[in-house]
């Protein structure tokens, strides 16, 4: 048996991807935070990924349900896009304080960090990220675009990273925390672990 064949195959992963809108869920317009989430990770991961897609209003009850059902049906990352505002029907971030065990506050400092270098606007954004269980749920921004520059960070036009995105600290937390491990493709969104927690894996 060869060296390659020895190893274990990536982990499978349950995900949970939230978009939150009322008039995507209402039928007004088409979304597309789903299609964008889960573009972006399955070009990320190579892990096998099983999706648990849910289309909501901007209804805070709702959607702290929706995150508890989540993270209790096993998702080991749930992201959620939209609602994340200063205006009124904005409570995103409300509902998934509400659910967690802990708060991980340091994915909100980067992820405005990185939209600051595109909209000055970028102060006004409230995503969260949380623990609850063995789940890490974040709040990204609504728009396809800066979902992709949110969780890969900005690199120069030599492909060098400038500022890093906030998927690269992913799957370390969620190792610690108890759950699969994530690999990612390094030329999507490298992962960072400490070099005692790296696993070799086909």
């Amino acid at each position: 048996m060869t060296e390659a064949a020895a190893l274990p195959a990536p982990e499978p992963v349950r995900v949970g991807i939230v978009s939150i809108s009322d008039r995507a869920s209402s039928g007004a317009y088409e979304d597309r935070g789903l299609p964008a989430l889960r573009d972006w990770l399955t070009r990320a991961l190579l892990n096998p990924l099983d999706f648990e897609a849910r289309l909501i209003a901007d209804e805070q009850e709702q959607i702290s349900a929706a995150l508890t059902e989540l993270a209790d049906a096993g998702c080991a990352l749930i992201l959620t896009t939209g609602g994340t505002g200063p205006a009124p029907r904005d409570v995103t971030p409300e509902a998934t304080l509400a659910v967690a065990d802990k708060v991980m506050p340091g994915f909100g400092e980067q992820m405005r960090r990185i939209g600051q270098h595109f909209v000055p606007t970028a102060i006004l954004s409230r995503q969260v990220a949380v623990v609850r269980g063995q789940s890490l749920i974040i709040n990204l921004p609504g728009q396809p675009k800066a979902i992709a520059e949110t969780l890969e960070g900005l690199r120069d036009e030599e492909g060098s990273t400038v500022v890093p995105g906030i998927f690269a600290a992913v799957p370390y937390c969620i190792d610690l925390i108890g759950g699969p491990y994530l690999e990612t493709v390094d030329a999507v969104c490298k992962a960072f672990r400490p070099r005692s927690a790296i696993r070799h894996t086909r």
